[in-house]
């Protein structure tokens, strides 16, 4: 058994300012993928001007907040958000979705594509592979905080978090999904869009293996305690969510080399 590292959530506490590691994990997926991204640009279209990022980057951003915490509250605990609806802004304590996040994203790249005569896929292609770069800060501010942690195991690495009113060595479950979501999913968007894909190509391939990564990972995490298992002792609401990701993400591949020739790679 490994011991946890008792990391403090607090960061930096300047009186009764507190900085929290899982804010602070935002920041730096955000900053991460804009200093990709700017890196890409060229290559994306080499009209686009830095501020012109900006803004995307800025509305995605909106996208991933509004839309990650708007997600928990209507997928994982709503009743006790319609109870105390002052809950919603206490992110720092957690509860975000990264499925309500990825809805915002979508909504937002809608919306800015539209303003900047960018196709929907044009842009989603253009973002996907810097999207686990967030993922797998967040998952490091999941660790931080000792939450999300998986079930009971007696594997070397188990792990008894402070958080656990059981005190049980336990898989954790976040450094899984660091490992998967962030560094896998990132290695395998970022060589496969080296080279000319069709248009959808890349977000049918973020889509297809971000869902396989969370649904094995969710057979070893415990789910939410309001929630629990959906069916038959297994499924939770992660693995429901993730099935139409996996079942679009193939869709996506097939039509976009069924119907689109290649276009020019986007990556350095």
């Amino acid at each position: 058994m490994l011991p946890y590292p008792q990391i403090d959530p607090v960061a930096l506490a300047i009186g009764p300012l507190k900085i929290h590691w899982y804010g602070l994990m935002y920041l730096i997926g955000i900053g991460g993928a804009w200093w990709l991204a700017s890196r890409r640009l060229n290559r994306f279209d080499p009209t686009w001007t830095k501020e012109k990022l900006s803004d995307m980057v800025f509305w995605m951003s909106m996208g991933v907040i509004v839309g990650g915490r708007l997600g928990y509250v209507l997928f994982y605990d709503l009743n006790a958000y319609l109870a105390n609806p002052t809950l919603i802004f206490e992110v720092w304590k957690g509860g975000m979705s990264f499925h309500g996040g990825f809805i915002g994203v979508m909504l937002a790249a809608l919306w800015f594509g539209k303003k900047n005569d960018k196709s929907f896929f044009q842009l989603m292609d253009f973002v996907a592979p810097m999207v686990p770069i967030g993922l797998g800060a967040g998952r490091i501010g999941n660790f931080i905080n000792a939450e999300l942690w998986g079930k009971a195991t007696d594997v070397p690495w188990a792990m008894v978090f402070p958080t656990d009113p059981a005190q049980l060595a336990r898989h954790p479950s976040q450094l899984y999904q660091f490992a998967l979501e962030g560094v896998a999913l990132f290695a395998i968007l970022w060589l496969f869009s080296r080279k000319p894909r069709p248009t959808m190509a890349v977000s049918g391939m973020f889509a297809l293996f971000y869902g396989i990564f969370r649904f094995i990972v969710e057979f070893v995490r415990v789910p939410d305690a309001q929630l629990g298992y959906l069916a038959w002792n297994w499924l939770t609401m992660g693995q429901v969510l993730c099935l139409p990701m996996i079942v679009g993400g193939l869709f996506l591949i097939w039509l976009a080399y069924r119907r689109a020739p290649a276009a020019p790679a986007a990556a350095v």
